[in-house]
């Protein structure tokens, strides 16, 4: 995956203009709030996901402008290619000159992988975000994984509009049947959710466990697990759908009172252990750190694993935090990727060779 040239205009803070990288090492430097991190994320919208800040689409359109447009000309999957995205109060999107129906449709068409400070969340807050990051992950992996998950959204909403009717106007035996039928519904497409998530973290696992050793000197040990009572070993997918569906019925009395869904993949998370403890409990900064970076540099050998060439890394506010040591180890792994550093001054990222270096103030490249 190379990224050739990206062209913007009503971007956040970002000037019109056209940038075109190199294929190695791209360094952006410049003072605080002046673009970089929004050049990163105009690049990463091309992946099919949301903002990796969290933004709603509109909150990425400029002040003074109306709307916002991107375009970018990539190489990927043997061939030139270009996209474009157009933000109003949602994004439209052209791939090839094609209209997509969704901005979801261009997963795995162009792969990356992202890194920000943001991401030290993953760890420190709550399993949403978890959830979200082996979610978006397999989806670029996946492509149809995104149908999965609209899917059983869907089934969900539904079950909880019909919980929420009849606490309104009262539980019937026609409530009961309704309810009974989403439950089967949702059992069935809760487990495809549960079973493509356990595979996926099967694959990420020994990957991170491996550049885990690495950063941390072999010191310690890295390990995921996928928290569910439908995660079992021996569970085949079926094992797994009447799991949800003897949760849901169990569930039933406590989603009345609550008027909501209270159990099922929705709910789900991913903990993360060091030597067999929780990272987030008593994992120190410097562990959780290295412990995310080593999750998203794994997220990035299984991409390259599957689909044969390396996704774009982007690598945001990242490696000023590192030590020398840690700095080398996490470049070894990326020195034949197109990457994406910012930093405040160039010189922390010296330390890798060639490429290109670009300055950024007030949202004019330089």
């Amino acid at each position: 995956m190379i990224v050739r040239k990206l062209t913007f205009e009503g971007f956040r803070n970002l000037h019109p203009g056209t940038w075109e990288p190199d294929e190695g090492v791209n360094i952006l430097y410049g003072d605080n709030a002046q673009g970089k991190t929004n050049l990163l994320e105009a690049c990463w919208l091309f992946t099919g996901s949301r903002s990796f800040r969290g933004a709603r689409d509109r909150e990425m359109v400029g002040f003074t402008a109306d709307k916002a447009s991107l375009t970018m000309d990539f190489y990927a999957a043997g061939r030139e290619q270009s996209a474009t995205i157009t933000i109003d109060n949602r994004r439209q999107v052209t791939l090839n000159g094609v209209r997509l129906p969704s901005a979801a449709r261009l997963a795995g068409t162009f792969c990356g992988v992202v890194f920000s400070p943001a991401h030290l969340s993953l760890i420190k807050e709550g399993p949403e975000g978890r959830r979200r990051f082996i979610d978006a992950a397999y989806c670029q992996l996946r492509p149809g994984y995104v149908g999965t998950l609209a899917e059983y959204h869907k089934v969900l909403a539904q079950r909880n509009a019909t919980l929420r009717q009849a606490a309104d106007g009262g539980f019937t035996s026609q409530t009961e049947e309704l309810l009974s039928l989403w439950d089967t519904t949702l059992a069935a497409a809760g487990a495809r959710l549960t079973a493509a998530r356990q595979h996926y973290i099967g694959r990420l696992e020994p990957l991170a466990r491996e550049i885990y050793h690495g950063l941390s000197g072999g010191r310690e040990s890295l390990s995921l697990q996928l928290q569910s009572p439908a995660a079992q070993p021996a569970y085949s997918p079926a094992d797994m759908a009447r799991c949800w569906l003897t949760a849901l019925q169990g569930a039933r009395l406590a989603d009345r009172g609550a008027g909501f869904t209270t159990v099922g993949p929705h709910r789900e998370d991913v903990e993360i252990l060091l030597d067999g403890t929780p990272a987030r409990v008593y994992g120190s900064q410097g562990q959780q750190r290295s412990a995310v970076l080593a999750l998203k540099l794994a997220e990035a050998s299984l991409l390259q694993e599957v689909t044969g060439e390396p996704p774009v890394a982007f690598l945001d506010d990242v490696m000023s935090e590192l030590d020398v040591s840690r700095q080398d180890y996490i470049l070894n792994h990326i020195h034949r990727w197109q990457v994406f550093i910012t930093c405040c001054e160039p010189s922390s990222a010296l330390r890798m060779t060639g490429g290109k270096v670009f300055a950024i103030k007030e949202g004019k490249l330089g």
